[in-house]
């Protein structure tokens, strides 16, 4: 099971730190604000009052988990500190919040695997769903990749996956198919789609959009 730090607990990190838990993930969450751990710290498995050192880090097990989420709101000094803490620490992958494009820019330059930007990207789910008609959710990974979960476009209706040919055709993976309450994580290539089902796509952004105003 893998092992997630939440450094910095404001109203985003502290989301995604009860979130995880909820999920059954072993999560530290840091914060150098005293009462912002006493609120959390029923909320996930260790909550630790620490500043951004290196060695406090290490002590406190940051650099022995799977995820590093670097979540400290717009102080962009900070959140380049800690990105570049827990790397050298060894965690294998990091997740930062920015504030805007330039911030995004600075934190991929250092090493961040994922940058999110919670305000831009809410805008975005808001605009997908005034005009797509089948996004249900997106995930971007990094600035040209997405992770979707999209109802069964109408033209995909009866086809089975082998005639698609999503790849050649679409450049996106099928990476799962969610069904009767189900998720198949290896559909069958002949299996046919049906117009209640919901895929799970990974493609390029440029191509999964296509896809969601089919």
């Amino acid at each position: 099971m893998k092992n997630f730090a939440v450094i910095g607990c404001g109203r985003f990190g502290r989301a995604v730190a009860k979130t995880l838990y909820k999920l059954g993930y072993d999560v530290l969450a840091v914060d150098s604000d005293k009462e912002v751990i006493q609120q959390i710290r029923d909320e996930v498995t260790t909550a630790v009052t620490a500043e951004i050192d290196e060695n406090v880090f290490r002590k406190i097990g940051v650099g022995e988990c799977d995820v590093a989420v670097i979540s400290i709101g717009s102080d962009i000094e900070a959140s380049v500190i800690a990105t570049i803490v827990v790397k050298e620490l060894g965690v294998p992958y990091v997740v930062c919040k920015s504030g805007n494009e330039i911030q995004e820019k600075i934190l991929y330059k250092i090493g961040a695997d994922i940058v999110v930007t919670p305000e831009r990207e809410m805008g975005q789910k808001v605009a997908q769903s005034l005009v797509s008609k089948n996004f249900i959710e997106k995930l971007n990974l990094g600035p040209d990749y997405t992770v979707a979960d999209l109802s069964v476009p109408k033209k995909w209706v009866g086809k089975s996956i082998i005639d698609l040919d999503v790849r050649k055709n679409y450049r996106v993976s099928i990476i799962a198919i969610r069904k009767d309450g189900l998720v198949d994580t290896m559909p069958r290539p002949e299996l046919v789609l049906e117009e209640d089902w919901k895929l799970i796509l990974i493609g390029k952004t440029i191509d999964i959009d296509k896809i969601g105003e089919m």
